[in-house]
């Protein structure tokens, strides 16, 4: 086609996408066309505009590793990451809700033994954790692998190029008989995501902070029930109402119970306070594949 205009190229576009022959691609690049279109048309995006815009992705790939997702962390902000899950995980009622997993899950994480210090090494106070893996008529899932990990006091995570060496602050578990699990952390704080590259200058121009209600991540795995990936928040945190990521629901906020110095649940005592923190995950039950 001869003769494109700012009236005919989106369908231009789209004609040529035609031949593609797998089906689910066409449709989704064929609305991203009208929709990317659609938007530069609705705001008269100008040329220094839209230069501007690929300088500003092309950065956040040029600063992109193993370590820093900054990509991951543009759709986060936009709330596009969570806006997927949302979408993905719906559950019916009394299932635990999904949130945004983080980029921070990773392979080979320590097997813990119930009870362990998955916060070895990192500083802060004390969180007895004691979990309880359900299904949705209440019955206990035996055998559930439990990977928690979490920030440091601080806000750092280990896999972070500032973080602590080594997976310090993370580990796997398994549920029990009774669908139990139990470990030790120190309680997290409020954490900013990655602020100092071209999502941080983002977030700056627009008025918007980078920081993060404190929380625990959890991804949980059973045989009959699908994955579970979710956080638990703490309650009274000044950021449940304007996480950076938009990851927060009311059914994750838990009563985190600060203790005063004394007998701990694992029967020692402690001369310092404490925090404990129980919370039941309930599971939805495998329905079949999803594509």
């Amino acid at each position: 086609m001869r003769n494109i205009d700012a009236d005919n190229i989106t369908q231009a576009v789209i004609a040529r996408h035609a031949v593609a022959s797998d089906a689910r691609l066409r449709e989704v690049m064929t609305s991203l066309v009208q929709h990317l279109h659609a938007f530069a048309r609705e705001v008269q995006l100008s040329e220094s505009e839209w230069a501007g815009g690929l300088r500003f992705l092309t950065e956040c790939g040029r600063i992109s590793s193993d370590e820093r997702q900054e990509v991951v962390l543009l759709s986060d902000a936009l709330g596009l990451s969570m806006l997927a899950t949302a979408l993905n995980h719906r559950k019916p009622t009394g299932c635990t809700e999904s949130t945004l997993p983080g980029p921070f899950p990773i392979d080979g994480a320590a097997q813990r033994e119930p009870g362990d210090d998955i916060g070895h090494g990192a500083g802060g106070e004390a969180c007895y954790v004691r979990g309880s893996v359900r299904a949705l008529d209440g019955t206990p899932v035996a055998g559930a692998e439990v990977q928690v990990w979490h920030a440091h006091a601080d806000g750092r995570r280990d896999t972070q190029p500032t973080g602590a060496r080594g997976p310090c602050t993370r580990g796997v578990l398994v549920s029990d008989a009774g669908g139990d699990f139990q470990f030790k952390c120190v309680v997290p704080e409020p954490c900013a995501i990655a602020h100092d590259g071209p999502v941080g200058h983002m977030l700056q121009a627009l008025g918007r902070h980078p920081w993060r209600p404190a929380h625990l991540h959890f991804m949980i795995t059973a045989p009959g029930f699908e994955r579970l990936v979710t956080q638990v928040y703490r309650k009274g945190d000044q950021y449940l109402d304007a996480d950076a990521v938009f990851g927060v629901r009311s059914s994750l906020v838990a009563d985190w119970v600060r203790h005063d110095a004394g007998r701990t649940p694992d029967g020692q005592t402690s001369a310092v306070p404490f925090t404990t923190l129980d919370f039941t995950f309930v599971l939805n039950p495998t329905t079949g594949e999803k594509p």
